[in-house]
């Protein structure tokens, strides 16, 4: 999808828009914590992402593989940066017609920096003097394939003194094809106003999306600032002095002053914020969450779980099994050379495609390093009993970590309404790594658990997901019995299946009625699927956590005690109205925490 569809959706909804920027890693464990972290930001619904181009081209590959994958399997639209830097006419156009030949409609079109260890810059011998002239080539050569944008620079370009020459250059780009302009960083608003106000006098009608750089570290600020030549206003230099040697206050000093730039910014009109996250999460989410836009975004979702920004998969896709919703990038990686998806539904469950995770492990590929295994035991401690293993998920359902090997981001927004019955549940030693409150009717344009635009109603039975020993599994079952409202699903690693659902059924746990639609039911729970899940859900207790400790150490062994023995349970709430399925449990509970 081009960008100026998002943000005529934006526009129409009377939001301000927002996007992150990201820069390739250079190792392997770097992209996959910044994986991690872009997987976790997709849940703050930027309009689209940016990765960056490195100095001299000296990222291109990576620049361009990154690209590719974050559109295909974290469900975002990205925007990849493409410069002049050392690149012949023949390199750009080979770049651009993988681009467009992977799903990619989005460019921001720069002359670039000079390559690293050269201090000015020089036209390429076969290439482009400047941005102005790769607008044009690729506007001569792809038509409106592409979204094309360009930079902009309020405090003025670092080779050009003069403010309105320098916009004379932008207009040029402008008129040459690019479609939005995204600012330099800045830190003086009255600036950006100014410069602004002189892009649109000068003609230049393409919205013109201010760049904004939280301050996460007094030394890096001066860097940036410095290396830029942006101006840093007196009021801010002020209040960074007293403190600039204490990176905490440093930190937070930058939320308060960039929510102040971007309140103001948004008064004024602005269309969009565009941030500058040097791969850093907290400061951004921070920020958005004080300006009052994250919550804002509910409506947006057109489906309860992320969809694939790719083309083809967003107009086939509509439902899929409910147990890879806290792992929405190794279900895409599984099903992503599925042919089609039959009228509408998932694909064939019984495809040899199935199953397969190569290209989720390619993506994954730091996630075998000392550095992973080290940021995991840190996360997750080195357990020696059940009590440890019980303490870890308690941790995550409190919100004092923010990952297990099954849930790839924090606990979700829904789920975090039955925190404390989750909490009692892990406790005692049901270990949920997949949950949904019971929703009946709720309006879609909830910002909890809405989805799939205004004026609907949303629904959903409630569903819990989790490890348990044979004997909590014994004594939860006795307490369902044989009543119809419950529906369960438990197996081992060896197979052994226990359930009441009929064989191969299907069952919608999440759906919505909207107006002038057909019921719409997106999330289901499948027994075939379960089994296929079940092989990825137990191993990730040995390649995901025991993998980090030392074989036949204690952390490893009671971990494999727990691969060996446990359950994997879902269980549903068909009573979707009047249901409590946790209460229900409360009794065998409560005789477990006597016996404890």
């Amino acid at each position: 999808m081009k960008i100026s569809e998002k943000i005529a959706n934006y526009e129409a909804q009377g939001k301000t828009f927002y996007s992150f920027e990201f820069f390739p890693p250079k190792t392997d464990f770097g992209l996959d914590n910044l994986y991690s972290r872009i997987d976790r930001m997709a849940a703050l619904q930027p309009a689209y992402i940016d990765i960056t181009w490195g100095t001299g081209g000296s990222t291109a590959d990576k620049t361009l593989g990154m690209c590719k994958t974050i559109q295909k399997y974290f469900g975002l639209e990205v925007m990849m940066h493409l410069t002049c830097t050392n690149m012949p006419v023949s390199s750009i156009k080979k770049v651009l017609t993988e681009a467009k030949e992977n799903g990619l409609s989005n460019i921001l079109a720069l002359r670039g920096d000079p390559p690293e260890g050269f201090s000015s810059w020089d036209q390429h011998d076969n290439g482009f003097r400047c941005g102005a002239d790769l607008v044009r080539y690729i506007r001569k050569e792809f038509g409106d394939h592409f979204f094309l944008g360009v930079g902009g620079y309020p405090d003025g370009h670092q080779d050009q003194s003069d403010l309105d020459v320098d916009i004379s250059f932008l207009k040029e780009k402008v008129d040459a094809g690019s479609d939005i302009v995204v600012t330099q960083l800045f830190y003086d608003v009255d600036k950006y106003l100014v410069f602004r106000d002189k892009c649109i006098k000068s003609g230049i009608k393409a919205p013109i999306i201010p760049g904004i750089m939280p301050i996460h570290n007094y030394a890096r600020f001066l860097k940036f600032t410095q290396f830029c030549q942006v101006s840093i206003p007196g009021s801010v230099s002020a209040q960074l002095e007293p403190i600039k040697n204490d990176d905490s206050s440093v930190i937070n000093y930058g939320i308060d002053q960039a929510v102040t730039m971007c309140q103001k910014l948004i008064e004024e009109g602005v269309p969009g914020l565009h941030f500058y996250t040097l791969n850093l999460e907290h400061s951004v989410s921070a920020i958005l969450k004080s300006l009052g836009l994250v919550s804002a975004q509910g409506t947006l979702k057109e489906l309860p779980w992320r969809q694939s920004a790719s083309d083809d998969r967003k107009t086939s896709e509509d439902v899929r099994p409910i147990y890879w919703s806290n792992r929405p990038v190794s279900y895409l990686t599984r099903t992503e050379i599925w042919d089609d998806f039959p009228n509408g539904r998932w694909g064939d469950i019984e495809s040899p495609t199935f199953g397969e995770l190569n290209q989720y492990h390619a993506i994954r590929a730091g996630s075998k390093s000392q550095k992973v295994k080290a940021r995991r035991k840190k996360m997750w401690g080195e357990p020696k009993s059940i009590k440890d293993i019980t303490d870890v998920f308690v941790s995550f359902c409190k919100g004092k970590i923010n990952s297990l090997p099954w849930c790839e981001m924090p606990l979700a927004i829904e789920s975090q309404k039955i925190s404390s019955d989750l909490i009692n549940f892990n406790e005692r030693g049901f270990f949920t790594i997949n949950s949904q409150p019971k929703v009946n009717g709720a309006p879609s344009e909830d910002i909890e658990v809405g989805w799939g635009g205004p004026g609907g109603r949303v629904y959903q039975k409630a569903y819990l997901e989790f490890f348990t020993s044979k004997d909590k599994l014994d004594g939860l079952l006795k307490s369902i019995g044989s009543t119809d409202n419950i529906s369960y699903q438990a197996i081992n690693i060896d197979g052994d299946l226990i359930t009441n659902l009929p064989e191969n059924s299907v069952m919608a746990v999440t759906w919505g009625i909207f107006p002038g639609k057909e019921v719409i039911q997106p999330t289901i729970v499948d027994t075939r699927s379960f089994l296929i899940w079940k092989n990825e859900a137990f191993s990730l207790w040995m390649d995901d956590w025991a993998s980090i400790y030392e074989a036949k150490s204690e952390s490893y062994e009671i971990i494999k005690e727990i691969y060996d023995t446990y359950y994997l349970v879902n269980v549903v709430d068909n009573d979707y109205v009047d249901g409590d399925m946790l209460q229900q449990f409360q009794e065998e509970i409560e005789i477990l925490k006597q016996k404890n």
